[in-house]
């Protein structure tokens, strides 16, 4: 391996490292669901709405997120929205009142959605060629779910240790607290000089963010965004579901927690990235066979009796499912460099991509939550599993309007080369 090769992959595992640890509060819920509502007080629907507050936060400010990021280092801003997240995590840890929680998971947003992740998107694309795209974003995610994987399993493992109660929790809050300080702090350092986080102060303003705007491809690729996350949203709700219908126990919960929202990205993202560049050579093509896969597997899901006998059948469907959606994840931004978005709007185009494709968590998170509320037991299940069937059916559409866009670029570039 070349000296520059290696210097691009070092970068590239920086950024991943900063990918997978960024998010660990504000997705608290993720590995904490049930000590959550046993040690903070929190409903199914108080956790939506905490969701959702922090959803609605990062979606206003997604496009200044991609505006910041064509317009400063992306090196200063990517460990400010670690460091500052790091922050916040040790005043959670406090338990403080829902109000304050409520303004603690906005503020996450800030640091995360704004700061953080447009210039980590635009970093990422950069040290990727038009033909490494989806592999770029399937080993980021991949790269992400190794760290995920590692660092929940180490505040899963505190939270146990500590005796599964307040105490274990409080401390996990302060592992993903001294965790992100930690991250961005080397950050900071590693990436110093780095070309493709430093040169990227590019005079385009208002005028750059205009032409994103102006890109019919940067909508379909959004709404395509939008469909896969709605999707993904419902994936938090197996968590539940495994202790609810097949009494898993709280410590199993949440290990299988971790596995269903972090470890899946391990397989998933490459597996994603390496089927929609070597196999079907399309990552919009790729999405859209996966959204029709996803039909299927829910009615398994959905037909499989809610019986301890039958505990392990449940976790291997859901899991399979949940793969399936991280596959997608993988390489939904990769469809920037298909439908031709010019680099130089990089950070605007994937500003305008979040604003619409992360809007999902303003409220999905809501509505699934009040279902389990409302219509308490399988039926409040039943519902959302089968809201989840048919919105994947609807992004089978929005994928194929996608993919028909892809195809036509295609053919009038061939057209202009052999002309």
């Amino acid at each position: 391996m070349t000296a520059p090769a290696k210097a691009k992959w070092l970068r590239f595992l920086v950024l991943v490292l900063g990918g997978g640890t960024i998010y660990k509060l504000a997705n608290l819920k993720d590995a904490f669901y049930i000590p959550m509502q046993e040690h903070m007080g929190l409903s199914h629907t108080q956790i939506g709405t905490l969701l959702s507050a922090n959803a609605i936060v990062a979606t206003a400010l997604f496009v200044l997120g991609g505006f910041l990021a064509d317009r400063f280092e992306t090196r200063r801003l990517i460990p400010l929205g670690l460091i500052g997240a790091g922050g916040l995590g040790i005043y959670l840890a406090s338990f403080p009142g829902f109000n304050q929680q409520l303004v603690v998971f906005s503020l996450l947003a800030v640091c995360a959605d704004c700061l953080f992740w447009p210039s980590l998107l635009k970093a990422i694309r950069n040290l990727g060629n038009d033909n490494e795209q989806s592999r770029m974003f399937g080993f980021l995610e991949g790269g992400r779910g190794v760290v995920d994987t590692l660092v929940a399993f180490c505040a899963l493992g505190l939270f146990v240790a500590l005796g599964s109660g307040a105490l274990g929790l409080k401390t996990a809050i302060l592992f993903y607290s001294a965790i992100d300080i930690g991250v961005g702090v080397l950050t900071l350092f590693l990436l110093k000089g780095d070309p493709q986080t430093t040169a990227t102060r590019e005079p385009i303003g208002g005028k750059g963010l205009l032409e994103a705007v102006r890109s019919p491809g940067i909508w379909l690729v959004s709404l395509n965004v939008f469909m896969v996350y709605i999707v993904y949203c419902g994936l938090t709700y197996f968590i539940p579901y495994l202790k609810d219908m097949y009494h898993l126990p709280v410590a199993l919960v949440g290990a299988y927690g971790i596995i269903n929202q972090y470890f899946l990205k391990v397989l998933g993202g490459p597996a994603g990235g390496y089927i929609a560049d070597k196999v079907l050579k399309s990552s919009s093509r790729y999405l859209k066979w996966a959204f029709l896969a996803l039909v299927p597997l829910m009615l398994i899901i959905l037909n499989i009796p809610r019986q301890e006998s039958f505990i392990y059948a449940g976790m291997a469907a859901t899991l399979t499912f949940a793969l399936v959606v991280f596959t997608m994840r993988g390489v939904f931004w990769a469809p920037m460099s298909e439908v031709g978005i010019p680099s130089r709007i990089t950070g605007s185009a994937f500003g305008i991509g979040c604003l619409i494709g992360y809007a999902p968590g303003m409220f999905a998170y809501v509505i699934y939550g009040s279902l389990l509320d409302r219509y308490p037991g399988e039926l409040g299940y039943t519902y959302v599993f089968s809201l989840m069937s048919v919105l994947a059916v609807v992004g089978f559409g929005v994928s194929g309007l996608l993919q028909r866009r892809v195809k036509r670029r295609a053919d009038q570039q061939q057209a202009e080369a052999l002309a």
